[in-house]
């Protein structure tokens, strides 16, 4: 049975996880689209659609104090914007209360202004020393409306998931036009990565449902 060496440095640098070279035939390694730079490439760009998703679920208050209700927050910091948290600690002394606690006082004042102008809606307590927010409680209509809000960003997540997917599978795509892996091997790497993209989107229905339920408890 003849035996093909493949050495081309683009194959491997696609499919090698390894130094050795690939060979069909007799003893083979079987080809696994699992390791290959086109499924690790779409599982990066997964995982930092799932961290997008994360913080902005993060950003929709449910009632109760949540640090990373401030993650967006930018203050005006010697003439930088500058990310809160990285300006003062943020606690949750009380399940409905923020505690800003600036690192530098001189910022309170800018700390105050930036929360007052972003999106939030929480007026800022400012004792000179500190800033405490105080997070209203969530009205049932109010609750319904975030949780519509929360899929309806489920489903945005899921679009830019199956938009990697398909660039994914371009990607592969090419490799076969270009003799870079056969027919089979295509098949092979097209059913990997589908297989990572519905592992993706279990994942962000799974996070869609938890922020729905935080949402929706009372």
């Amino acid at each position: 049975v003849p035996i093909r060496v493949v050495r081309s440095s683009n194959i491997r640098a696609n499919f090698f996880y390894d130094n050795s070279d690939y060979i069909f035939g007799i003893g083979a390694k079987s080809f696994d689209g699992n390791n290959s730079e086109e499924v690790r490439k779409a599982k990066e760009r997964f995982e930092q659609s799932h961290s997008a998703l994360a913080r902005e679920f993060a950003s929709i208050r449910a009632g109760r104090a949540n640090a990373s209700l401030l993650d967006r927050i930018q203050v005006e910091y010697y003439g930088a914007p500058t990310p809160l948290n990285q300006l003062a600690s943020i606690t949750v002394p009380e399940a409905r209360v923020l505690l800003i606690s600036p690192f530098d006082k001189s910022v309170l004042k800018d700390i105050e202004h930036a929360i007052n102008a972003s999106d939030l809606g929480i007026n800022p307590a400012n004792d000179g020393s500190v800033i405490r927010l105080v997070i209203p409680a969530l009205t049932e209509e109010t609750r319904k409306d975030l949780a519509k809000e929360v899929k309806k960003v489920g489903e945005s997540a899921k679009i830019a998931i199956r938009n990697i997917r398909r660039d994914a599978m371009d990607e592969a795509k090419k490799q076969e036009k270009a003799k870079e892996i056969t027919e089979d091997e295509l098949k092979v790497l097209e059913k990997d990565i589908q297989k990572v993209t519905d592992e993706a989107v279990k994942h962000i229905d799974s996070m869609t449902a938890n922020k729905e339920k935080e949402l929706l408890e009372v």
